[in-house]
């Protein structure tokens, strides 16, 4: 028989979702996007390592596969809720504490744009406590001093069981230097995402935009 793991507890007050994944990661976001159902209400922001010069199919090849819509990303979009949005290639994919996106062409981090770290790092300062990060599959350390970031701000970790990754160098990296509220396999993670779908602990409803500290939003 097979036991579910416990809810994390921790995840039913966020409202954004931050998600990294690099080596098998086209996989692991195949497994992971479609458990998702249509009335999810939380934006999904996505970054995979990709190659720098040429178009990708993933947001189209997704959007087929999920109940929710999948796009890359636009600078200065703002944030709709059960919207997963992609960082494109070539570009960092930022959180403005306004409530939109930015694409940064900042230089790599870890050899990488887009990378996870400034995913993480700015979502976590406009999100803080209301943002669940997850780092999955990869073979470099990217994520996880983003991860980091996100736990000290107070917001809720999840990273993939390593022995469950195509590549568990990232999965490994994130536990060691950050920790997690939970660890789970894809299809565990995918069920405990989908029993997010219209809760909430936040004092807020989840409306997709972030919070401002600088004026105490």
């Amino acid at each position: 028989m097979v036991v579910a793991p416990p809810p994390c507890a921790a995840a039913g007050r966020c409202r954004a979702i931050a998600i990294g994944a690099s080596a098998g990661g086209v996989e692991a976001l195949g497994t992971l996007l479609p458990c998702l159902p249509a009335d999810f209400a939380r934006p999904v922001l996505v970054v995979l390592h990709l190659p720098p010069r040429h178009p990708s199919p993933l947001a189209s090849m997704l959007d087929a596969r999920c109940a929710v819509p999948v796009r890359e990303a636009l600078d200065k979009e703002r944030i709709r809720p059960g919207t997963v949005y992609l960082a494109p290639p070539d570009y960092h994919l930022l959180v403005e504490t306004d409530g939109t996106l930015a694409l940064s062409v900042d230089p790599p981090v870890l050899y990488s744009r887009p990378a996870i770290d400034p995913l993480f790092e700015s979502a976590s300062a406009a999100y803080g406590e209301a943002l669940l990060a997850i780092v999955l599959t990869g073979a470099s350390a990217d994520g996880a001093a983003g991860l980091a970031a996100v736990r000290r701000a107070g917001g809720t970790a999840w990273v993939q069981r390593p022995d469950s990754a195509a590549h568990p160098t990232m999965p490994q990296a994130a536990l060691q230097m950050a920790g997690a509220d939970a660890v789970y396999t894809l299809e565990e993670m995918g069920r405990q995402l989908a029993l997010l779908s219209g809760t909430s602990h936040h004092p807020h409803p989840p409306t997709g935009e972030p919070r401002d500290e600088r004026h105490g939003t």
